[in-house]
């Protein structure tokens, strides 16, 4: 007896538009042509000044790397001092929120979107991905849809987050758990930086 078919993906619909993709071509093209080359640190500000002219917020400072792949810059926030490293993939159909000091490493994979496998037709789910401020995100990192990172935390190498991380932790493995919090000791300027957890 033939198995009944439950998914259909003849039926699929990303539901994007046709000016967002006529976008997203402008784009595509721009990238190659005018962000890609210009891979030294001298052209950060000039790169941000591209990325600007395709909608996205990034603010004073910050340094985006040429090698970093971005799906819709007008889904990008970023805000001052902060990096996106070598090779990190932005894949935003949803936004995605980046806060100030903030450290995205190399090859990190940010995921705002998946798809409802229980609907025959498997519709894309757009969920938003906010990293807030002062957190490090290790290289080779996925981070998924709707993840949620709290202000100081750090996701070590290679670990998969699927949701919250609390505020000044440090989280590892797949998917990733808390190891121990993140006392911040070192001296600046004279004075002892402590977090939100030693006060």
């Amino acid at each position: 007896m033939k198995e009944q078919l439950l998914i259909n993906l003849t039926a699929y619909n990303s539901s994007f538009s046709f000016s967002n993709k006529l976008k997203r071509l402008t784009w595509n093209l721009a990238y190659y042509i005018f962000f890609r080359p210009f891979n030294l640190g001298y052209f950060k500000d000039y790169r941000a000044f591209v990325l600007r002219l395709f909608g996205a917020k990034i603010g004073k400072n910050s340094h985006i790397y040429a090698s970093v792949k971005i799906w819709a810059p007008w889904n990008l926030e970023i805000g001052e001092n902060s990096i996106i490293g070598p090779k990190v993939d932005c894949y935003n159909q949803g936004k995605i929120t980046i806060g100030n000091q903030t450290v995205i490493s190399q090859k990190t994979y940010l995921c705002a979107s998946s798809h409802d496998y229980k609907i025959f037709n498997f519709p894309l789910i757009k969920k938003p991905i906010q990293v807030m401020d002062q957190v490090w995100i290790a290289a080779d990192a996925f981070i998924g849809p709707g993840s949620f990172i709290e202000q100081g935390a750090v996701v070590a190498a290679r670990s998969a987050v699927f949701g919250r991380v609390d505020s000044w932790t440090v989280v590892r493995g797949n998917p990733a758990t808390y190891v121990k919090n993140r006392n911040m000791t070192e001296v600046y300027n004279g004075q002892i930086v402590k977090n939100a957890t030693s006060l």
